[in-house]
C-alpha cells in the first residue's frame, strides 16, 4: 500500500468466485488483535457501511488489523443472492480468519453486527483456534430477523392495496420450497429456513465476548432480550462485558447515518480486553517459574 492509512482492497478467490476484501492493516509497533468483520443481513449490510468503514479505521490506527469481507452474493462479491447459503457464508468467514491469522498471531476476533453476529457464533466453531467475538447491536434469534425482513414485502403490497395474510402467503411460499422477491433480494427456501433457525448461542471454547449497543433512551439501558442472552455466555464459561454509546440504529435509518459515540466505546472495549490477555499470559508465566 502506498500510504499505510489506505486500506488494501482486494479479491479472495473462493470456490470458482472471489470475495471483496478489505483489509485495515494495524498501525504502530505491534499488532494488538485481529477482526474478521461479518456484515449485517440484507440492506442491512449497506446501510451500515459507512460506521464500519469507520471503526475499522479507527481500530487500525488503534493497533488492531481488521479485515472486512462481502459474504457470497452480497455487495461486490461473486454470486447472487438468491443462490447464497449459509453454509456457504460460514466458510467465507472461516477464509477470511485463515487469510487474516497467516499474516498475525494477534489474538483473533470475529465481529458482528446484527444477523453478522448470528453467524459469527456459529462460525467460531470451525475456527482452529480459539476466537474473541465482538457483537454490535446483536439479533439474537434469526426467525425474529427473517420475520421483521419480509415485512417488508408485506409493508409495500399493502401501500399498493394488497390483502392481508400477505406474511403467512410468504411464509407458505417458503415452506414450499419457493423463492420470495422482497425489497429487491430474491430470498431462496433454504437460506430462510437456516436464518428462522440461527440463534445466538455460546459455541465453541470459551472466550472473551464484548457485546455493544446503541441507544437514544435516556436511560441507557441494555435491551432485556440481552440481558438474558449474555447470562447463557456467562454461564458457558464466557467472559461477557456489556456496553451500551449513545446514537441512531443506524442499520436501518432511512438516511445513512452514524453513531459517533459508538467509536471510541468500542475501542475502549477492545484495549481492555487486550490488557486483560496480556495479565493473563503474564500471571501463566510468572506461574510456571514457581
Amino acid at each position: 500500500m502506498s500510504d499505510s492509512a489506505s486500506p488494501d482492497i482486494f479479491f479472495l478467490p473462493r470456490n470458482g468466485g472471489q470475495r471483496l476484501c478489505i483489509y485495515h492493516a494495524a498501525r504502530g509497533p505491534s499488532v494488538r488483535g485481529a477482526l474478521v468483520y461479518i456484515h449485517p443481513w440484507a440492506e442491512e449490510m449497506n446501510k451500515s457501511r459507512r460506521m464500519a468503514a469507520l471503526q475499522s479505521r479507527a481500530l487500525a490506527a488503534a493497533g488492531y488489523s481488521v479485515l472486512q469481507i462481502d459474504l457470497n452474493g452480497c455487495g461486490d462479491s461473486s454470486g447472487d443472492f438468491a443462490d447464497a447459503t449459509w453454509d456457504r457464508w460460514l466458510d467465507d468467514i472461516a477464509d477470511a480468519a485463515d487469510w487474516l491469522t497467516l499474516r498475525t498471531d494477534a489474538p483473533l476476533w470475529l465481529w458482528g453486527l446484527r444477523a453478522g453476529c448470528l453467524l459469527a457464533s456459529q462460525a467460531v466453531a470451525r475456527l482452529p483456534q480459539t476466537c474473541a467475538q465482538l457483537y454490535w447491536q446483536p439479533a439474537t434469534s434469526g426467525k425474529v430477523v427473517l420475520q421483521q425482513f419480509l415485512r417488508l414485502k408485506v409493508a409495500g403490497m399493502l401501500m399498493e392495496g394488497g390483502a392481508k395474510g400477505v406474511l403467512n402467503e410468504l411464509r407458505a411460499r417458503l415452506a414450499d420450497g419457493e423463492a420470495v422477491e422482497v425489497a429487491g433480494y430474491r430470498l431462496s427456501a433454504g437460506l430462510a429456513h437456516a436464518l428462522e433457525s440461527a440463534t445466538l448461542a455460546p459455541r465453541g471454547v470459551a472466550d472473551r465476548l464484548e457485546w455493544l449497543e446503541v441507544s437514544s433512551r435516556e436511560d441507557m439501558a441494555l435491551l432485556p432480550a440481552s440481558i438474558e442472552a449474555t447470562q447463557t455466555w456467562r454461564d458457558a464459561g464466557w467472559q461477557v462485558r456489556t456496553h451500551v454509546a449513545k446514537g441512531p440504529a443506524f442499520w436501518q435509518t432511512t438516511e445513512i447515518e452514524i453513531a459517533p459515540d459508538l467509536l471510541p466505546v468500542t475501542i475502549d472495549a477492545i484495549d481492555r480486553a487486550a490488557a486483560g490477555n496480556s495479565a493473563d499470559v503474564a500471571a501463566r508465566g510468572l506461574a510456571s517459574t514457581c
